[in-house]
């Protein structure tokens, strides 16, 4: 998309059927964005999409490159073309590391790690042609510091850190620009989970370890991505944002 472009962008996100994904998508739309929900939940997706303005559902399993390959190809057909790609999906299981086994690292690496790197493969060649685009990674903090309980899914955080620091490099010069936002705690479905497990006491002190004294809301984390995918952050790339109340400084 050229400078002089005016038509209306279009964004992909990945799982956007629920909690951060569908904040993003709710945001994009509010700006102006025609969004298109990715997510194997087709059920809980499809009410999304239709709580848009224009918006379109796509099931899209991230661990199977042939269900990525045909959800592209759909959305081109039908959309035209993907100007914002926000890879947001993922999951994690939290066990001490020794307590897994290669399954499970299978099955977190094909989400976390190869699903942005299926997307972006898919996506970004045109972007490239058209001169403009736009690539938010959804990491974690866990992929900057660690986090106990998550080696795996830390390693592929920090993979897509690294990953997104890598193509930004190769596509500055195409006006496409890729950037990471790191979460910290979030107050979603999967987190809500795990502190109802932990308990009152697991959840106190956790908020007491955030100096804002609060858990993220998705709302947090889409107004980064609203920036990050705006004109405003046309000179931005390679940049990894947390999101964490002050939770981490480094």
């Amino acid at each position: 998309m050229s400078s002089t472009d005016t038509r209306p962008r279009s964004a992909l996100v990945t799982g956007a059927a629920s909690g951060m994904g569908a904040a993003i998508a709710r945001r994009l739309d509010a700006d102006g964005t025609r969004v298109v929900v990715a997510d194997i939940q087709a059920d809980m997706g499809a009410e999304v999409a239709a709580s848009l303005t224009g918006g379109m559902f796509v099931e899209m399993d991230l661990s199977r490159t042939e269900s990525v390959t045909a959800a592209a190809e759909r959305v081109l057909a039908e959309v035209g073309t993907v100007d914002i790609l926000v890879n947001c999906a993922g999951f994690d299981v939290v066990m001490p590391f020794l307590d897994t086994d290669e399954d499970l690292w299978d099955s977190l690496i094909a989400v976390n790690l190869y699903g942005p790197l299926r997307t972006t493969k898919a996506f970004l060649p045109g972007m490239v042609e058209r001169g403009w685009g736009r690539i938010v990674n959804i990491s974690s903090d866990a992929g900057r510091v660690g986090s106990s309980g998550e080696g795996v899914y830390s390693a592929c955080k920090g993979g897509q850190i690294a990953f997104t620091k890598t193509i930004a490099r190769e596509v500055a010069r195409s006006g496409v620009t890729v950037n990471c936002v790191c979460p910290g705690p979030t107050d979603t479905p999967p987190v809500r989970r795990t502190l109802a497990e932990g308990g009152e006491r697991f959840m106190q002190a956790l908020v007491r370890a955030i100096p804002m004294r609060r858990l993220g809301q998705p709302e947090d984390i889409a107004a980064a991505v609203a920036y990050l995918v705006s004109e405003d952050a046309g000179f931005v790339t390679g940049q990894t944002l947390s999101v964490s109340g002050g939770m981490s400084m480094c």
